[in-house]
């Protein structure tokens, strides 16, 4: 109930400060009608009212401060799509469900993919305050939501299903607000759905109170000083992935159970709660471990996925956390220097680190 009640504040401050600012329209999507051709007549300050039902379409937004509110509304896949911003962003064909992009967004090449996502290099102009709440997005074979080149956006309190390479991406973006989702795949139907959500913004981007389930990595951590608290994730292979360089990430108050059975057996960082390879200054502070195979992994990044280029993890700050199960609590194969203190660890990969504090 709080949740929710956090969830309608967080709607009515946001449409308040719209309505103060900019000229506001509401248009109602007629029973029979596009989401999309509401979209094409919203001008900034609209909100679109969607009405239940399943709509087939993918919907794209280039247009500020629009304001999308499902009402048990879900969203799946065309028999066709048209291309935009988002069309290949996570390999050659994909697609996503909901792209929300600025102008004049430069990627990188597609022939220089690296079997995540596409580089956003440079943003000619920033999307600004897109609020998407509401929706369920499922089966769309890339991407549930993409936020490339986007300003102060908020997706909270929408349902993510089956999308094979991210349930939600964002790229090249500031201050990204993404609360309160619901965000899994169907177990059996591919060996691994790859990534939950994953951030690689410029700056601030939030990530709390999100359910995340069956992705091979359910958070990935690309973004500095990104806050990621207060979420769910359950039955992935890595709960969080906080990857070589990114500087500052806040990982707090998070619950990470259940690794999957057929994740990697011998590779600690893939089979874990949250992993730091190659990460500077992570504090992974009061979060719950449960019943996974590796609690916390702290490792140096080999340069495979930096240009051939060593990154040492060195200045994280594992605090008062909280571990349960048959697993390893703490794994550390950095030559950099980190901090444990506080936390409940029993054991550990080499023995005895959970009893020095500072290694």
């Amino acid at each position: 109930m709080n949740y929710l009640f956090e969830h309608l504040l967080l709607l009515l401050s946001l449409l308040t400060s719209l309505s103060l600012s900019l000229p506001h329209r509401t248009i109602n999507v007629k029973r029979g009608g596009t989401i999309q051709s509401a979209i094409n007549l919203a001008k900034p300050g609209t909100t679109i009212i969607v009405p239940p039902g399943v709509y087939t379409e993918q919907l794209s937004i280039t247009t500020s401060h629009i304001t999308l509110i499902g009402h048990n509304s879900i969203l799946t896949p065309p028999s066709t799509f048209k291309n935009n911003t988002c069309t290949n962003l996570a390999g050659g064909g994909t697609q996503a469900g909901i792209c929300i992009s600025g102008s004049k967004i430069v990627l990188q090449d597609l022939k220089d993919f690296n079997g995540e996502h596409l580089k956003v290099l440079s943003v000619g102009k920033s999307i600004k305050g897109t609020t998407i709440t509401g929706f369920t997005i499922k089966n769309f074979g890339g991407l549930g939501i993409a936020i490339v080149g986007g300003e102060n956006t908020v997706i909270n309190g929408n349902t993510v299903t089956s999308s094979s390479q991210y349930g939600v991406l964002t790229v090249g973006s500031e201050n990204t607000k993404i609360s309160n989702n619901v965000v899994s795949s169907v177990p059996g139907v591919f060996q691994f759905y790859f990534i939950g959500i994953c951030m690689d913004d410029r700056s601030s981007v939030t990530i709390s109170r999100n359910d995340i389930s069956s992705y091979f990595i359910g958070l990935c951590v690309q973004t500095p000083r990104a806050n990621v608290y207060e979420n769910y994730v359950h039955g992935v292979c890595a709960g969080a992935f906080v990857d070589p360089g990114v500087e500052g990430a806040r990982i707090r108050r998070n619950r990470f159970a259940d690794t999957l059975p057929s994740c990697p057996a011998n590779t600690p960082v893939f089979s874990s709660g949250v992993t730091i390879s190659g990460g500077i200054g992570t504090l992974v502070e009061g979060n719950r471990f449960e019943s996974l195979r590796n609690g916390v992994v702290i490792v140096d990044d080999d340069g495979g996925d930096n240009g051939g280029t060593k990154v040492v993890a060195r200045g994280n700050v594992v605090l008062g956390n909280w571990f349960r199960g048959d697993g390893v609590d703490l794994v550390v194969n950095s030559t950099g220097r980190n901090v444990v203190r506080g936390s409940g660890c029993r054991t550990s990969s080499p023995q005895g680190i959970c009893r020095i504090h500072l290694y």
